[in-house]
């Protein structure tokens, strides 16, 4: 009988889901739904939900299986500038530059009175683009780093201070229980297959925290909930299958390191795993094909 042969070794760890299956959108308030639209449908591709709020009040914009909330009922009108990055992927980078030219003159020519802060570079090999308000956004082409999505959110990069990516590294990992590590200043956190997390120290000031949030489905409801409520770090019990808390801190002294509202919900709640409408944003009137309205790539 033959000697077996040498196992395969596989680092096991690297391919943890981890507690928190699904990164589903951030939301910050804006004025102005033109301008929004310009932004975030025209420029960036994503598609406004057909079935939720197609008033003047919200606006959610879907993007693969995740989207962005743009809630602009606030009186009077409030701006939110999210402290960091959002990362999405894209199926065409060269596609997303004209749409950017494209959006950029449009909104010239229908809020000629507006001064926005709209802009967009190409930056090693991404682009990097401001929203009218100043949100930051960072777009990548497909790549094995996101798995195989062609369309999606894939990351948030926050700014954080100094000293504050190992404690917010543990937090994630021994309190959230999600796949967690910090390395030169900066905390990495795994989210489902192919989503992340980041928090980079900054030594610029950060602006003044102001409500804008992050949703995210997590598998084991109880507890990191228990583990906040101990701690009175809930913020919110929206109903039996969402709440939410604002402060991260070290688990090891309960120093607060960073604000950012959670929307936490459990993979019972209503939303989870909800089709989202994807339109092809590649066809036009001139160019109509028959089947192929709505975007065919992967999520």
């Amino acid at each position: 009988m033959n000697a077996p042969e040498k196992l395969n070794q596989y680092d096991r760890e690297a391919r943890a889901v981890g507690n928190i299956v699904h990164l589903e959108h951030f939301n910050v308030c804006i004025p102005d739904q033109r301008l929004a639209t310009l932004f975030y449908v025209v420029a960036l591709g994503g598609t406004r939900d057909p079935y939720l709020f197609m008033g003047l009040e919200n606006m959610w914009v879907n993007y693969g299986r995740t989207q962005v909330h743009l809630p602009s009922r606030a009186v009077p009108p409030r701006t939110e500038v999210l402290r960091g990055t959002v990362g999405f992927v894209v199926p065409s980078l060269a596609e997303l530059k004209k749409r950017l030219e494209f959006a950029g003159a449009e909104m010239k020519r229908v809020v000629p009175e507006a001064k926005t802060r709209f802009s967009w570079q190409e930056k090693d090999g991404v682009i990097e683009a401001t929203c009218p308000w100043g949100n930051r956004v960072r777009c990548h082409a497909p790549s094995p780093q996101f798995g195989n999505t062609e369309l999606g959110l894939v990351y948030v990069e926050f700014d954080v201070p100094p000293g504050t990516a190992d404690g917010i590294a543990r937090f994630y990992k021994e309190v959230m229980r999600a796949p967690a590590k910090a390395e030169g200043g900066r905390a990495t956190v795994g989210i489902g297959r192919n989503q992340f997390l980041y928090f980079t120290e900054t030594t610029q000031p950060l602006p003044e925290y102001d409500n804008h949030h992050i949703q995210v489905y997590i598998a084991d409801f109880g507890a990191p909930y228990q583990w906040l409520k101990e701690r009175d770090l809930i913020t919110m019990e929206t109903d039996a299958d969402e709440w939410r808390f604002q402060w991260i801190v070290d688990p090891r002294d309960a120093r607060k390191l960073f604000q950012i509202e959670h929307e936490v919900r459990s993979m019972k709640h209503r939303l989870f795993n909800r089709p989202l409408v994807n339109r092809n944003h590649g066809i036009t009137n001139m160019t109509y094909v028959a089947g192929h309205d709505a975007f065919r790539g992967t999520y």
